[in-house]
């Protein structure tokens, strides 16, 4: 997409709060003893170097706060330049998933969220698919289409999550729909706060390895929006 120089927004405590709740909320059928299985899922246009770098950073998180829960398997998606969609292999260890995302440079290019959602789909129907994380800071496609395929994600039990960087009010209300088809949610982060995103990240890992009961177990040690979630839980309960 273009350089867009407007400052990102900040989410507010309450935002995230709702996020997390939203997670918390959804369902979760998964074996005991087997791994979660997660499609992660960026943009990687030219404006998103540095999400890219960051992320790229984080999701060893993802792995470690899930080992207890019998583990995660990640597959990466991407997309970037003239119409280049890829794929990963599913992987099991935060080395792997590394090493295929520092071999990743991002390239100018128009968003292609269609692809993920049609890949996550197709993943869906050959084995169980717990979560779809999808970063990205804009929409230039047509949003009934996509909202078409989020409502079939949504009957095949995938919930999207949703990380807007940037103030794109288009994008946001595409995300908001798109999470909502699904049964997932959309949060806004803020891109100077990498421990934000690492606990968002690390929230839906541990919600696809091991469902409400382990992301409670996660969350009784943070503080900020996580720790609030653990509160809100309980008075629901």
């Amino acid at each position: 997409m273009a350089k867009d120089d407007r400052l990102p927004a900040k989410p507010s405590s309450a935002e995230i709060t709702a996020f997390l709740d939203k997670v918390a909320r959804a369902p979760v059928v998964k074996a005991a003893g087997s791994r979660g299985r997660l499609i992660f899922a960026l943009d990687a246009t030219a404006s998103r170097q540095p999400a890219w770098d960051r992320a790229t950073h984080i999701q060893v998180e993802m792995f470690q706060q899930t080992a207890a829960l019998g583990g995660l398997e990640v597959q990466l998606c991407f997309y970037r330049g003239h119409g280049e969609f890829s794929f990963s292999p599913w992987y099991v260890r935060s080395n792997d998933l590394l090493r295929r995302m520092t071999s990743v440079f991002c390239l100018g290019g128009l968003t292609q969220i269609r692809k993920v959602l049609k890949h996550a789909r197709k993943e869906a129907k050959k084995n169980k698919v717990h979560a779809l994380v999808f970063v990205g800071d804009c929409v230039e496609e047509d949003v009934n289409q996509l909202c078409g395929l989020a409502g079939e994600l949504g009957l095949l039990g995938v919930p999207a999550f949703i990380f807007h960087e940037g103030n794109d009010a288009r994008a946001a209300a595409a995300f908001q729909q798109i999470a909502c088809l699904t049964h997932g949610a959309c949060c806004p982060f803020d891109a100077n706060s990498p421990q934000q995103l690492k606990d968002l990240l690390s929230a839906v890992a541990v919600y696809a390895a091991g469902g409400r009961r382990a992301l409670k177990a996660f969350s009784r040690d943070k503080i900020g929006p996580v720790r609030r979630l653990v509160h809100q839980i309980g008075d629901r309960n």
